[in-house]
């Protein structure tokens, strides 16, 4: 048995969670001096809130925070394991201490997505009681997962991905904290060694703690001295990752996302698919490549193939619903798909013309057929006369001006004749010699 395993049995990730406040990394958004959520646990005034975040970035820390601050009755409830059968025996524990006490339960709910729609209508009368006081914690967007009664008791709060400073900082307390970290060790780490550990950790603190440990794990069996000396050629050798040249902030980055913006653009999955990964496997931002997509889809594909928007929308989103490793895949397969998909930039021109034109001609009257008449007034001095109802009219469309008067033969939108724009083309040409 080494120093490292006499220390705790216990993870570095876990033994190193804040336990204080202040020693959150990450959110200041949230709790830095005088925002709500700093305020309201310095004060023990607490209320129900939903921390929606991706993983690793302190939403169970942030609730364990809570119940030290508040010195509230704290429950910690996994939906994962636990059903409404334990939720009662909860609930009934906290009636007794709120007789006894006079206080409130603090009801921490990890992963409450995973309750159904019944067992999270169980929480609304205890909530809405002030029973309990509901902290739930969430990968996935609450407004499609928790139900509005319950949404509308408890305050949302979006946690953010960790950034490169912050997991620096993260791993470099532990380097350096003697009673719960790995400052007991003499451990010399290269910069580059705790950059590549940060690169392979996707903003997720957790999994920075826990690639760190590996990697000293690694090395005191390799080396077998109390002096540890971690260079990047171990960290690559332990994590089964070899570091890639690149800078997220320099030239690098800006390269490798014009390649692959580039080869999406000429219709190369394999060299779509290659930069795709390249970025990936150095660290860059997968949600980074995934908005850079969903513009692609709409400026380089657009309406040539409609259905381009839709999965780089779905890519992005199932990245932040998985993460890695499994949601790498999806992103191939949106690179793939719009790499593959007909090209058209009618809808990027159009932008560029519109706006240019509204630059131009100023804010131009809406014409008084296509106003609202809500009033008399509105009526008497025009608003809506001569506007006709187009489902009045054989399929649907009848000719009338829809543009200001003096940009009425301005012409925006030039669809193409690929892909589905071919049918947009056509339809409107028909328009035309009617």
């Amino acid at each position: 048995m080494n120093r490292l395993q006499e220390t705790s049995d216990v993870p570095l990730a876990e033994r190193m969670r804040p336990r204080s406040l202040d020693q959150v990394l990450g959110q200041e958004h949230l709790i830095g001096p005088g925002r709500i959520l700093f305020r309201a646990v310095q004060s023990g005034r607490i209320f129900s809130v939903i921390f929606w975040g991706p993983p690793g970035s302190g939403k169970t820390t942030l609730a364990k925070l809570i119940g030290e601050y508040t010195k509230l009755p704290f429950h910690a409830f996994s939906a994962v394991t636990s059903g409404v059968k334990e939720l009662r025996q909860v609930i009934e524990k906290s009636k007794i201490t709120a007789a006894r006490l006079g206080k409130p339960t603090i009801l921490f709910v990890d992963e409450i997505h995973r309750f159904n729609k019944a067992q999270q209508d169980a929480f609304l009368p205890h909530v809405e009681s002030g029973l309990i006081v509901l902290i739930g914690a969430t990968t996935q967007n609450p407004s499609f997962e928790v139900i509005a009664p319950l949404l509308s008791r408890a305050r949302v709060m979006v946690l953010h991905s960790l950034g490169s400073d912050e997991l620096k900082a993260i791993i470099y307390r532990a380097l350096n904290d003697k009673e719960w970290g790995l400052g007991r060790l003499e451990i010399q780490i290269m910069p580059e060694a705790i950059d590549h550990i940060v690169n392979c950790s996707w903003g997720d603190a957790r999994v920075a703690l826990n690639n760190l440990e590996m990697v000293v794990y690694f090395v005191l069996d390799a080396q077998k001295t109390q002096k540890i000396r971690i260079d990047l050629k171990c960290v690559e050798t332990a994590l089964s990752r070899k570091a890639l040249l690149y800078d997220k902030d320099g030239e690098e980055h800006f390269n490798s996302i014009s390649a692959f913006h580039k080869s999406l653009r000429g219709s190369d999955e394999q060299a779509s698919i290659y930069w795709l990964y390249r970025m990936l496997l150095a660290g860059e931002d997968p949600l980074y490549i995934g908005r850079r997509m969903i513009r692609f889809a709409a400026e380089d594909v657009g309406l040539a193939d409609p259905h381009a928007l839709q999965i780089a929308l779905a890519a992005f989103e199932s990245w932040q619903k998985m993460g890695p490793p499994e949601a790498e895949v999806v992103l191939a397969e949106a690179a793939a798909y719009l790499a593959s998909a007909p090209k058209s930039n009618a809808l990027y021109l159009a932008e560029k013309s519109v706006k240019e034109e509204i630059e131009r001609s100023g804010p131009q009257p809406v014409p008084l057929h296509l106003r609202n008449a809500p009033t008399q007034l509105m009526k008497r001095v025009g608003y809506g006369r001569g506007y006709r109802y187009p489902h009045n009219y054989q399929d649907g469309w009848v000719a009338q001006a829809y543009l200001p008067k003096n940009v009425r033969n301005r012409v925006f939108y030039r669809p193409t004749n690929r892909g589905f724009e071919r049918e947009i083309r056509k339809r409107i040409e028909e328009r035309k010699k009617t």
